[in-house]
C-alpha cells in the first residue's frame, strides 16, 4: 500500500553561524530563518504516479526527502498508510538525482543488494534476472557502471529499486543529465513499469511534458517559500499526445503560465 497524506507541512532552515566570532556564550547563534515550504496539504492515493513541478530552488526535492523520511518537517505531519513518517523505511525506496550505483559492483550485484537476505538462492537469482530484463539490461548483467551509458545506469538503478518490491518509489529528477532521446525512452519505460507493477510513484521534475505525459496527478509549487499552486488529477487516457488532445494542451499552456512562462515553447 502507498497512501500518502500531507497535512500543513512547513519547513524552515536557519542560515546561521553557531556563535559570533569572539563570543564566550556557547549557546549563542545568529542568522535568519529561511522558510522553504509553507503550509502544504496533499493526499496521494495508492498506486498513483504523482509528478511534482515547481521553479528551480522552490523546495521540491526538500519535500520529497521529507515524504521519504530523509529530512524532517519543522511542523505538520506526513502519514504513509496511516502511520507518521519518522525516518526512512525499507518499504519505500528513493532514487536519487545523481547515480548511486556502487561502482565496484556489477549490474547484477547492484540489483542483488535488496534481495541478499533471501534463503532460496534459485528464487533470488530468478528475481534478479526478472528485474534486469524488465529494464532491458539482459546481456549487461556482468558490466560495471563505468561500462554503461547514462541511460543504462538509470535503468540499473530502477531495477535495483524495484527488486525490493517497495510500496512507494520516490524519484528525484530521474532523467537529469540524459540526452534528449534517452530521456524520452526512459520516460516511456517508467510509465510502462508503473502500469505493470501498480506501485505509488512520487517523482520530482522540471519538465512540464514529463508531468503531463506520465502523471496520474500533478502538483505545482510556487516560488520559495513554496505553497501549493495547483494539485490536479489527470484522467486523460494513455498514450497521451498534447498535440492531439486540446484539453491536455490547454492544461500544458496553463502550467507554463503558472510557472512564469507566458507561452509554451
Amino acid at each position: 500500500m502507498g497512501h500518502i497524506v500531507v497535512r500543513n507541512l512547513r519547513k524552515e532552515y536557519i542560515d546561521r553561524r553557531r556563535r559570533k566570532r569572539g563570543s564566550k556564550k556557547p549557546d549563542e547563534c545568529i542568522g535568519n530563518c529561511v522558510l522553504v515550504l509553507d503550509d502544504i496539504s496533499l493526499e496521494f492515493q495508492n498506486g498513483e504516479m504523482i509528478c511534482i513541478l515547481g521553479p528551480s530552488g522552490c523546495g521540491k526535492s526538500t519535500m520529497l526527502r521529507i515524504l521519504a523520511g530523509f529530512d524532517s518537517a519543522s511542523s505538520g505531519t506526513v502519514l504513509i498508510n496511516g502511520k507518521p513518517v519518522n525516518g526512512p523505511s525499507s518499504d519505500n525506496i528513493f532514487v536519487f538525482q545523481h547515480s548511486s550505483l556502487f561502482p565496484w559492483m556489477t549490474v547484477r550485484q547492484n540489483v542483488e543488494l535488496g534481495l541478499r537476505h533471501m534463503e532460496d538462492k534459485a528464487d533470488m537469482n530468478e528475481q534478479i534476472q526478472e528485474y534486469i530484463e524488465m529494464v532491458e539490461l539482459d546481456g549487461f548483467e556482468n558490466r560495471y557502471p563505468y561500462q554503461l551509458s547514462g541511460g543504462m545506469q538509470r535503468r540499473a538503478e530502477l531495477a535495483r529499486a524495484l527488486a525490493v518490491n517497495p510500496d512507494i518509489l520516490f524519484m528525484d529528477e530521474p532523467f537529469s543529465g540524459l540526452d534528449f532521446l534517452t530521456h524520452l525512452k526512459m520516460r516511456e519505460e517508467v510509465v510502462n513499469m508503473h502500469q505493470f507493477i501498480g506501485k505509488t510513484v512520487v517523482l520530482v521534475t522540471h519538465d512540464v511534458d514529463d508531468a503531463l505525459l506520465m502523471g496520474d496527478r500533478i502538483v505545482v509549487l510556487s516560488e520559495r517559500p513554496a505553497h501549493l499552486k495547483l494539485a490536479r488529477e489527470l484522467d486523460f487516457p494513455r498514450p497521451r499526445n498534447y498535440e492531439k488532445m486540446p484539453e491536455l494542451n490547454g492544461l500544458r499552456n496553463e502550467l507554463f503560465f503558472i510557472l512564469g512562462v507566458n507561452y509554451a515553447i
